[in-house]
């Protein structure tokens, strides 16, 4: 029963990324970062502010302020650990021999998507020893920091979904990758770009007069602003601006929600795109 279920991808995939020097080697990084961050939080907020204490509200301030520095760390490494799980084994001519094993193609898709976000989660686990110093000072609750994982695990999710797909679906590692980044610098920036500007078309309708314009930008803008992570991110450690921005749009669906349908959708797609195009492309080169 349980050979019936086991992914020989999958423990392959976890045993070469484990022991590899570059996967430690990125975990240090990432871990040097959040501890210089840290460490510098705590020396200005408490040796430099005058006061020596540091107060539940700067407890809070630390959490948000690593919660989006955590964020950003997630969506730079995530793209560079899947965008080549499919194209670096036709780079290497290994593609076509593991089409030839009993392997389906779901098997192998999946199974290189979770080693990667497996090693993610690893990052995230190891750094849960700095998130933990906000619990000594106050000012966090453990639901925020638990809402907080489970965003960042949806979202590694479907960007390790988005970086599978371009990797099957192109020949070079180096253009899965761009085309992979080109994706999160739409979702985290151009999103928030269109946000804004259907915002202040709705502000010149409303100074104009026209109401009717108002109406139509309304459903979009808030789309944009729901599927961006960093105002997800935003809206769940301040919550009263997410309720505000409800309010100024119109619109009372929360945009976790939001967040939620579309990722889980993009998540879907990308993989049953990978799927289908991993054998397709097996057939095109011969």
């Amino acid at each position: 029963m349980m050979e019936r279920f086991s992914n020989p991808v999958l423990l392959k995939e976890l045993k070469l990324r484990f022991r590899a020097f570059k996967s430690f080697s990125g975990l240090m990084f990432y871990l040097a970062v959040l501890c210089i961050f840290v460490a510098g939080f705590l020396l200005i907020y408490t040796q430099f502010s005058g006061t020596g204490f540091f107060k539940p509200s700067d407890s809070f301030t630390m959490f948000a302020v690593l919660s989006i520095l955590q964020m950003g760390l997630v969506m730079f490494i995530t793209p560079g650990l899947t965008a080549g799980a499919i194209s670096t084994e036709r780079e290497k001519q290994t593609l076509n021999i593991l089409l030839t094993t009993t392997q389906s193609s779901t098997q192998i898709i999946l199974g290189k998507l979770a080693s990667s976000v497996a090693f993610l989660i690893l990052m995230l686990v190891a750094g849960l020893p700095l998130y933990s110093l906000v619990f000594l000072f106050g000012g966090v609750s453990p639901s925020q920091f638990i809402i907080i994982f489970l965003f960042y695990f949806l979202t590694l999710i479907a960007i390790g979904s988005i970086g599978i797909m371009f990797s099957t679906i192109t020949k070079k590692t180096i253009v899965s990758m761009i085309a992979t980044y080109g994706a999160m610098i739409f979702l985290g920036g151009i999103t928030a770009f269109f946000f804004f500007i259907g915002m202040s078309m709705e502000q010149m309708a409303v100074h104009s007069g026209n109401v009717q314009n108002v109406t139509p930008f309304s459903p979009i803008t808030y789309f944009w602003v729901s599927i961006n992570p960093g105002a997800l991110l935003i809206t769940t450690l301040y919550p009263e601006m997410g309720n505000a921005l409800e309010s100024v749009v119109g619109i009372s669906l929360p945009i976790w929600i939001v967040y939620l349908i579309f990722y889980i959708f993009i998540t879907v797609i990308c993989l049953f795109i990978a799927i289908r195009k991993l054998r397709a492309n097996m057939k095109t080169n011969r």
